[in-house]
């Protein structure tokens, strides 16, 4: 008997699809984890410039009635994403508190909108902020949930009081991100350029 008849005997040679499937087996969790993690910061990207678009309506308070349909779109699809069941009236609340969380922010977002009432000034300043604050809350608000998503949490288990301080720094760095968004575009020669 020759050295290669034992080798084969004592270990029979697997198929090219036998030697594949194991490392698609593991690959394939952490694919889908980063795809869904992909996905999901889509969808808050995209529902930052709905906000944003909110925002810009010219109505006072309509403005913010259309931007919570959008952080509950947002809410939603997110939910759908990660496989948790949503509830309208509980996501309602647990945004609301979220954003009250936020304090002198949110009472000057009301009151940015509610300054679209004083014609010519207060219709350009309402304009020029609450875009903004808008799209920052959004945004903050989809990474707070992406998180607690991404740990296996529920809206049911969701607790706001402990999401205070991530949600006040993802608001500031979605204040930052969103600056920046708005400077790319209404800048476009400097677009251009870079």
């Amino acid at each position: 008997m020759s050295v290669e008849t034992i080798q084969f005997e004592a270990a029979p040679q697997a198929s090219a699809a036998e030697v594949k499937a194991p490392a698609q087996e593991v690959a394939g969790p952490v694919v889908d984890a980063r795809e869904r993690l992909r996905q999901a910061e889509t969808i808050v990207y995209r529902n930052t410039f709905w906000a944003m678009g909110a925002g810009a309506i010219g109505v006072p308070l309509i403005d913010l009635v259309a931007a919570s349909a959008v952080h509950l779109k947002q809410l939603k699809q997110l939910a759908d994403l990660y496989g948790v069941d949503f509830k309208e009236g509980l996501a309602r609340k647990l945004v609301a508190a979220m954003l009250m969380s936020l304090g002198g922010v949110g009472v000057g977002t009301l009151a940015t909108s509610l300054l679209k009432l004083i014609p010519g000034i207060g219709t350009g300043l309402g304009m020029l902020s609450l875009p903004m604050a808008l799209a920052s809350s959004t945004n903050a608000i989809g990474q707070v949930f992406i998180m607690h998503f991404e740990a296996g949490g529920t809206l049911l288990d969701f607790n706001p009081t402990r999401m205070q301080d991530y949600f006040k720094s993802e608001f500031e760095k979605a204040q930052r991100h969103v600056a920046e968004l708005k400077r790319k575009a209404t800048s476009p020669a400097e677009n251009k350029a870079s």
